[in-house]
């Protein structure tokens, strides 16, 4: 008998703990998958992309921590040394920049709006973020379409939005996103026996009851307020797709597995940088987590507002305050105490790549089929400038992408990194962006 007869997606391992039945989820084994490694065998569904956002404040510094060559084999930057043990398994960008078009620089959001919406609008116009166009994509029939965290306390500090809705409000605790995640509504994909939630059942019962009465309500309603229903039945339709994916038995995944639940935070609002790097862990964990086990495919993280308040312990005065007042330093070439910051934000992202990598699918990690798009406010952060944009990308893309490499792009917008991994991601645009930022080609020499 072949072990795939034996071992398949739905087998889990029981047994007793203290008197009570339990069952633990197996990891992806090799047998499951196809010769490729890239599906399962049983059925042939593939393992699914995922996508990660991740920001942080105030760039990286002069243009010094631009690498000396380009291709493989580059040598790391001081800032970048924390993400060393992953250079393998990214790829740096440099020289991009976002162009204004006749536009004020507004510091602290302007070059973000051009990188993850793909224009620059005097207005403060924010909408359709990267993350959220590859979630239509790739986020559909899970239970969440996307996740958003920020580790300061700043539910604003993310930069996650859906069309016309302005940004999303991230989430502040890791208890909280926990109780979310995986509460009283999580059901494991790996679990032998399923039954629905009969409070979802009921929720769902209720909605379709209304539904029923939307066309006698048409009937009575003048045009204004035909709209109006006709938007609120297009957000009802959203909310029964919801609970239809909880009703039904989630797709085994073997590599899932439920963390151990967090105590609650005594303060939201953070004021030291190694706070904030330690509950950015504990969300790291649980992105990883809610990953593998298939609740979402698309997450987004933010260590801090671009405009930093984040301090260092026994100074008073904080990041963004330094990138104004401190002198660059002469012979380093850069703001020592904006670096102590900049590395540790570094270490951070070197700490969200390998709780991503530390989950095995296949001969892959989850870090492998996925990519995280890390992009911060400003390239020269002492001139709050919009040009020489460090971005890091972390990931395969289920080896879509290339990488180990720093790609110069000296004089380029910044958006056509965007739109490599968007296609890396599958989805499929002739163009993305507006006028001098609007870009129909990819960086050709990171695409498999």
């Amino acid at each position: 008998m072949r072990a795939l007869d034996k071992l398949n997606r739905r087998r889990v391992l029981k047994g007793m703990l203290a008197g009570s039945a339990v069952t633990v989820g197996l990891p992806i084994l090799d047998c499951m998958l196809d010769e490729n490694g890239d599906a399962f065998a049983a059925t042939g569904a593939p393992i699914p992309p995922r996508f990660a956002t991740w920001f942080w404040g105030l760039g990286l510094g002069e243009g010094n921590w631009v690498p000396k060559t380009a291709g493989a084999d580059y040598q790391l930057p001081v800032q970048l040394e924390p993400l060393k043990p992953f250079q393998k398994k990214m790829n740096l960008f440099s020289g991009g920049e976002v162009f204004l078009d006749g536009q004020s620089n507004g510091t602290h959001f302007t070059g973000v709006q051009g990188i993850m919406t793909g224009k620059v609008v005097g207005t403060g116009d924010y909408s359709n973020s990267i993350d959220t166009v590859v979630g239509n994509v790739i986020g559909n029939g899970t239970r969440f379409r996307s996740l958003e965290v920020a580790c300061d306390g700043d539910p604003k500090a993310c930069w996650s939005a859906r069309s016309d809705n302005g940004r999303q409000p991230a989430e502040i605790s890791p208890h909280a996103l926990y109780a979310r995640i995986f509460g009283p509504e999580f059901r494991d994909p790996n679990a032998a026996e399923f039954a629905p939630d009969t409070g979802v059942m009921v929720r769902r019962s209720a909605l379709s009851a209304v539904k029923e009465r939307r066309e006698e309500l048409m009937r009575d309603l003048g045009a204004a307020d035909r709209q109006k229903l006709d938007n609120y039945f297009t957000s009802l339709r959203a909310l029964e797709t919801k609970l239809d994916v909880q009703l039904q038995k989630p797709e085994p995944l073997p590599a899932c597995s439920k963390p151990g639940e967090l105590e609650e935070e005594k303060k939201q609002v953070l004021t030291m940088a190694t706070d904030a790097m330690e509950r950015h862990n504990l969300f790291a964990g649980l992105f990883a987590h809610a990953l593998a086990c298939g609740q979402t495919r698309v997450v987004s993280s933010a260590i801090t507002a671009g405009m930093s308040g984040l301090l260092r312990q026994g100074d008073s005065t904080n990041h963004h305050t330094y990138t104004h007042e401190e002198p660059v330093d002469a012979t380093l070439g850069y703001q020592v105490k904006c670096a102590w910051f900049q590395s540790l934000y570094m270490q951070a992202l070197h700490d969200f790549a390998k709780a991503m990598d530390s989950i095995q699918e296949g001969d892959k990690t989850l870090l492998d089929r996925m990519v995280v798009f890390a992009f911060t406010d400003h390239g020269a952060p002492r001139l709050h400038s919009v040009r020489n944009y460090p971005i890091i990308t972390l990931g395969s893309a289920n080896g879509r992408l290339k990488t180990g490499m720093h790609i110069p792009k000296p004089g380029d917008a910044a958006t056509r990194v965007s739109y490599t991994v968007m296609q890396s991601m599958g989805v499929a645009l002739g163009d993305w962006g507006t006028a001098s930022n609007k870009v129909s080609t990819p960086i050709s020499e990171v695409l498999a």
